[in-house]
């Protein structure tokens, strides 16, 4: 059996994937075979393995990292969230249906820890070192009896936890005694210590109050991570800057021409796969802004509408805001629009949908000449193809289905005059395709830009997997993590009191759960009695009483039922779903 460490934070966007990926880097650089993990991830950022499963970006991005083909395996539950109360529910990889938060924290989801406890299994049973990452905060006291991706998991393979805080936030050693006080004692036991994330100045000033966090907590500190700039890795679930900003914090590089060229990316409701644009914001002389005016449009050489979980509902916000109007005037001009999935479904004739927004027809914006219809069956793919005589490869992640009925082929979309439209994400990460759709675009915009001969998207990303590993390496006690890795915790670490409060003591666990949402209709989920395969061996029973308001994963067969029920079918094992736990929602996404 392999070793392996959690890495849980203070808070969410305290820096645990990247702190997750620096760790894997700086192993796998050293000889050490190592893969990711965790348990549930909350996401509108996912990726599509070689197998045509579907889980988080980071968790890609964390497999790159450790040198390894990302599997279903590294995350065996995805959320994504489809309004501020419900999520698509994505398990082993294949959507499963829509939960409520309620539903999804209501002590139903027994099923879904055998087999995340699996899946860390046979990755402990192919690598050296299993490195984990935590959702949120482990000392969520609402949400620790239904948890299995912060000490629920490392409780069950008795991994040592390491707690990342961000100290550019301010409150770091505050975040790291309550983080741990608010733990029961058998969880602390497995609580090594913490890593200080984030720090700008010189690390003398800040070591007298990690001595004082030593004598507070009895634990030490692995490590002081500098603030490091212009890191344009994968982001788990949010953007990094403000959604009215330019795209993270990357260093935009003097034009290889005479002219910038600027984008503008629409900053849709439930945007998907924003990522889809890092690749033209590593090109010197490319500015990209995410925006949400209509007027920050009018000096855009290139307006792209990107993915989302709810294109009607973005095709709405489009209109709301005068951007579909400005959209339609700059196609009639000649001037450069590319939809991405989501996008390119907004941009067609006419949208279909009684899967997502179950809205029925709806007019799109008619820029393309397409027509969308949902089904319920996802398309996962990783299509490779050629796109303006240049080879290009993708991933597709949708339930729409295009109906192309004219244009010039683009990819599996089409093009007419300066708009084009494709489902690929990460098209724009093929180098020559890239450079080839951006001659395109300043010939359009009638810009001097030159896009510039050697950039390369992968070079790229590699050297920032390398910055994360050196930032490891140079700024933690890379021996004592080694020794948790191998050996686990620490014996004898102290309790720091009080300790989790008891079961029932102040608030009922059910406060602050999000009320139910309205009524979602189940994606890829059975009823008993139909035909058809169940899928990871769920199968759903449905009351007689059950109204569509009341459709809603719940528990095992002897649990209250709240609607719609989960039961486990007697031969349904297949991915070890077993007797366990809830699984925590991470808030990152929000």
């Amino acid at each position: 059996m392999s070793g392996g460490l959690l890495v849980a934070g203070t808070t969410s966007d305290a820096g645990k994937s990247v702190v997750t990926a620096g760790i894997c880097r700086w192993l796998v650089r050293r000889g050490v075979k190592v893969a990711p993990f965790k348990a549930q991830n909350m996401s509108l950022n996912s990726f599509v393995t070689r197998e045509g499963a579907e889980i988080g970006r980071a968790q890609a991005m964390q497999a790159q990292a450790a040198r390894v083909e990302p599997t279903a395996l590294m995350n065996p539950v995805l959320l994504k969230p489809g309004s501020d109360r419900s999520s698509q529910v994505v398990l082993m990889g294949k959507p499963v249906g829509e939960m409520s938060a309620r539903g999804y924290h209501g002590g139903r989801q027994e099923a879904l820890l055998g087999t995340v406890t699996d899946c860390l299994e046979q990755l402990r049973s192919t690598y050296d070192a299993v490195i984990c990452e935590g959702a949120g905060s482990p000392a969520e006291i609402n949400l620790r009896r239904t948890d299995i991706v912060n000490m629920g998991i490392a409780r069950a393979a008795r991994f040592p936890v390491l707690v990342v805080g961000d100290i550019d936030r301010g409150g770091v050693f505050a975040s790291f005694f309550g983080t741990t006080a608010l733990l029961s004692a058998e969880d602390q036991a497995l609580v090594a210590g913490y890593l200080v994330n984030k720090f700008r100045g010189d690390v003398s000033l800040l070591e007298p109050g990690l001595d004082m966090l030593y004598g507070l907590t009895g634990r030490r500190t692995y490590g002081v991570l500098p603030y490091a700039h212009g890191l344009g890795i994968d982001e788990e679930d949010g953007l990094r800057v403000s959604l009215r900003g330019a795209v993270r914090e990357s260093v935009v590089a003097p034009p290889h021409g005479e002219d910038v060229l600027r984008v503008a990316v629409c900053a849709v409701p439930l945007m998907s796969n924003f990522t889809d644009v890092d690749a033209l914001a590593a090109e010197p002389g490319v500015v990209v802004r995410f925006v949400d005016r209509a007027e920050e449009l009018a000096d855009a050489d290139l307006v792209i509408v990107p993915g989302t979980r709810g294109t009607v509902k973005a095709l709405a916000w489009l209109r709301e805001r005068g951007l579909a109007e400005a959209l339609v005037r700059r196609a009639a001009e000649g001037r450069p629009v590319l939809g991405i999935c989501g996008g390119f479904q907004v941009l067609g004739e006419r949208i279909e949908d009684e899967v997502e927004s179950r809205a029925g027809v709806v007019d799109g914006l008619g820029l393309l000449p397409v027509r969308i219809r949902f089904e319920r069956d996802k398309t996962l793919a990783r299509p490779v193809g050629s796109a303006l005589g240049e080879p290009v490869e993708g991933y597709e992640i949708h339930h729409g289905v295009a109906d192309v009925r004219g244009g010039e082929p683009f990819l599996d979309g089409c093009r007419v005059g300066a708009v084009w439209g494709t489902h690929w994400h990460g098209s724009l990460e093929s180098d020559a395709f890239r450079r080839r759709f951006l001659v395109e675009v300043a010939r359009a915009a009638g810009r001097r830009f030159v896009p510039a001969p050697d950039t390369s998207f992968g070079v790229l990303r590699e050297e920032q997997l390398d910055r994360l590993g050196d930032l490891v390496e140079e700024h933690a006690d890379t021996d004592a993590l080694w020794r948790l890795i191998e050996g686990g915790a620490p014996a004898g670490l102290p309790f720091v009191p009080p300790g989790a409060p008891p079961s029932g003591a102040g608030a009922p666990e059910s406060r602050g759960a999000a009320p139910d949402p309205a009524p979602q209709s189940p994606e890829g989920l059975e009823f008993a009695g139909s035909a058809g395969s169940r899928g990871q061996g769920l199968e759903l029973a449905r009351p007689a009483e059950a109204t569509p308001q009341e459709l809603e994963l719940s528990g095992t067969a002897g649990s209250t039922p709240q609607g719609l029920g989960l039961a486990r079918s007697a031969e349904a094992t297949p991915q070890g779903l077993g007797e366990a736990a809830v699984v925590h929602v991470d808030q990152e996404a929000k």
